[in-house]
């Protein structure tokens, strides 16, 4: 899971050392013990986001970077990515933000930074958030308020003289540079406002001039840009003067990639700089030197994320090189070519997912977010390019599917389906991968209709690739909803398809896997165990960790049907620790839950009622229905009936109770057995593993039962 919690590791880009601000830091924490909302406002690069940070840190408050999402539908998204909340489901992410945020007992400080260009979305989600959650409490950064009821402005004055002085020699001294207390440094200063940002750029020029140099050069700029700038703030010209005159002394090169790194959203990392931005005036091999330079001059942050070593520009200087950018008329050449980059990384990824490095795509998807958003926002402006973002958002499958994205995949996907294109494939792809995403939220009737139409057209058009995976959806429709018959006819001629026109990947192994499920429920165990006996040896073939884990859940509970607790949990515990790596919400409980049986078989009924109570905290965020489902629910019953027996209805209850106090981390290392693990840094791989799982009850039980099988 993600932790988005401020620390000194997670502080946002702005300084790489706080300076001064004690007493508007004093004054900002006495803030916001009275209020439940405060927006810090202030001019771009002034300091408003790390003085929120430094603020809320010691509060355990979560951070929600606002500056990478550009459509304002995305901000509730933004928001539940943030806090971590998995949810499978066909609410609306408000819905579930309201849920957590609402739980009794619950306080928590939202920081949104960087809010300005969403303000009206923000606005209505602050707004409904603060009166109906009454345990929250908001922190938000821009540069304009909010405007919401209740709400208190802090304005952010520039750093006081001697700060912006010590700030300068700091990162002169990052340079291996001796400043000190030089006049021409102190008045150079002055003339930035004390504007950080402004410092920042200033110290970054060291290397190739004095402060004395620096000063006359900008006292030059300054002239001439707060002569022509009337109307405008002093400090807004400051700052701007300050970031021209950067600009100016960069060289041509320099101002060229600066430019043309405005196309990207958030982080980037070097080979998509070489492929977006290189060509007409800057050579690829010349690249990283300039790049480079850019970071010496602070006008590019070098960082490291979960994917690797990424960069990323301030807003306020992205901003800067828009400008220039769509003032040399070659905007549209570098959006398309940002575009056609991250449809090769899309790609690239989704076949290299039936690999041994599914979890270090999940992490390199998950970093790549923000400009795969961009891309797709592109694609889908343009109707002429609408079948690039159909094949985009399909070509995702696996990240919306596999890594938890159900919501947002389905958001794009949707989208995208509506729109008219020429090009039959991509669309066919988007309504199959639509209808999947539709059946693990456990909305049937949509999944239905993407999955008839695409297999309708695809049959009119004889694309035996899109009826293969419409049939294989279809199918697994008809196994969460108890058609097992129709689910085992549709599964097999799927699986026959594929084998005839040499498709093989995750999403087919999963569909061997959901085969194994229809047989077992028929109660023919060995062909199941059969069936992923063979998923399991095809995985390990190829490094598969996905639909592996599904396999080993259907063998655990053959296992634990053949009276064998210990191999059960063996398995399990590699299953279970697979879907906690992927944050796949349906894959942990599942395993849970029959965790919780195998746990009441080996004699533990109080630890077995416990981790039933976790189970039952997570299951609302799930979307399949599988409690309506007479064939999934029986381990559940299976495990509660022994545990009251054993316990009483007093006891158990107050285990189940206290077992859904666990959160998720918590729940996951009971069930493994073994302390809570440290929370993670950035976000690694990310959510939710799609498929369904075996619930078959045993001989015995049924023999106890008069024969009767479940279902």
């Amino acid at each position: 899971m993600r932790d988005d919690r401020l620390s000194d590791g997670n502080l946002p880009l702005e300084l790489d050392a706080f300076v001064g601000r004690t007493a508007e830091l004093a004054a900002l924490s006495r803030l916001l013990e009275s209020s439940r909302l405060v927006t810090v406002t202030g001019a771009g690069g002034i300091g408003k986001s790390r003085l929120a940070a430094r603020a809320a840190r010691d509060a355990g408050a979560w951070r929600v970077e606002l500056a990478a999402v550009r459509d304002p539908e995305l901000v509730d998204y933004a928001v539940v990515d943030a806090l971590g909340l998995t949810d499978h489901t066909t609410r609306l992410p408000r819905e579930t933000l309201l849920e957590h945020l609402g739980a009794p007992g619950r306080r928590l400080l939202l920081v949104l930074d960087g809010f300005e260009h969403l303000v009206e979305a923000c606005a209505e989600l602050v707004a409904d958030l603060l009166r109906r959650v009454p345990g929250l409490t908001v922190l938000a950064t821009g540069r304009r308020p909010l405007s919401v009821p209740g709400e208190r402005v802090f304005v952010l004055a520039p750093l006081g003289a001697d700060e912006a002085v010590e700030l300068f020699v700091d990162r002169a001294g990052q340079q291996g540079l001796a400043v000190g207390d030089d006049p021409d440094a102190r008045e150079l200063c002055r003339r930035l406002d004390s504007i950080p940002l402004a410092v920042e750029l200033a110290a970054g020029r060291l290397r190739a001039l004095s402060p004395a140099q620096l000063l006359a050069r900008f006292e030059d700029r300054f002239r001439l840009l707060t002569g022509a700038a009337h109307g405008s703030p002093e400090r807004h010209r400051a700052l701007r003067t300050a970031i021209g005159w950067s600009h100016e002394l960069c060289t041509p090169g320099e101002r060229l990639l600066w430019s043309r790194l405005s196309v990207f959203a958030g982080p980037f990392d070097l080979e998509a700089v070489e492929y977006v931005c290189s060509g007409d005036g800057l050579a690829e091999p010349d690249v990283l030197d300039v790049l480079t330079e850019l970071v010496a001059q602070s006008v590019v942050a070098r960082e490291e994320t979960a994917a690797g070593v990424r960069y990323r520009m301030l807003d306020t200087l992205r901003a800067y090189g828009a400008d220039w950018l769509e003032a040399t008329g070659d905007a549209e050449r570098l959006r398309r070519r940002h575009r056609d980059w991250y449809l090769g990384l899309a790609t690239w990824c989704e076949l290299d997912w039936f690999s041994p490095r599914q979890g270090e795509l999940a992490r390199l998807v998950e970093t790549e977010l923000p400009n795969l958003r961009c891309a797709l926002e592109h694609c889908l402006a343009d109707p002429e390019e609408a079948h690039l973002g159909q094949y985009l958002a399909s070509s995702l499958w696996f990240y919306w599917t596999g890594c938890g994205r159900l919501s947002e995949g389905r958001h794009w996907l949707e989208q995208c389906v509506h729109v008219d294109s020429d090009h039959e494939s991509s669309r066919l792809k988007a309504l199959w991968v639509l209808g999947y995403v539709a059946i693990l939220q456990g909305d049937t009737v949509p999944a239905l209709a993407a999955l008839q139409e695409c297999r309708e057209t695809a049959e009119r058009s004889a694309d035996p690739t899109a009826i293969a995976y419409a049939e294989h959806r279809t199918g697994c429709l008809a196994l969460v909803t108890d058609d097992m018959p129709r689910a085992e006819t549709l599964l097999r001629s799927s699986l026959d398809r594929y084998q005839e026109i040499g498709e093989l990947n995750s999403s087919v192994l999963m569909g061997q896997v959901e085969l194994a499920m229809t047989r077992a429920f028929q109660g023919d165990l060995p062909e199941a165990v059969k069936l992923c006996e063979d998923v399991r040896q095809v995985c390990e073939d190829h490094g598969e960790r996905w639909a592996r884990s599904y396999a080993l859940y259907v063998l655990a509970y053959a296992a634990w049907s053949d009276g064998d607790p210990a191999g059960a949990r063996e398995l399990l515990s590699d299953s279970l620790g697979a879907a906690h790596t992927f944050n796949d919400l349906l894959g942990a409980v599942l395993s849970i839950e029959l965790l919780a049986l195998v746990t009441v078989a080996q004699g533990d009924a109080a630890e077995a009622a416990l981790l039933q109570g976790a189970a039952a905290a997570m299951w609302p965020s799930v979307g399949l229905p599988l409690f309506g489902s007479a064939y999934f629910n029986t381990p559940h019953e299976l495990c509660e009936a022994a545990a009251r027996a054993e316990l009483g209805d007093e006891r158990y209850e107050a285990c189940v109770r206290e077992g859904g106090r666990l959160d998720r981390e918590a729940a996951v290392a009971r069930a493994l057995g073994r302390p809570p693990a440290p929370l993670p840094g950035p976000r690694g791989p990310a959510r939710h593993a799609g498929g369904a799982v075996i619930m078959h009850e045993p001989a015995a039980s049924r023999a106890r039962k008069g024969g009767e099988t479940a279902g």
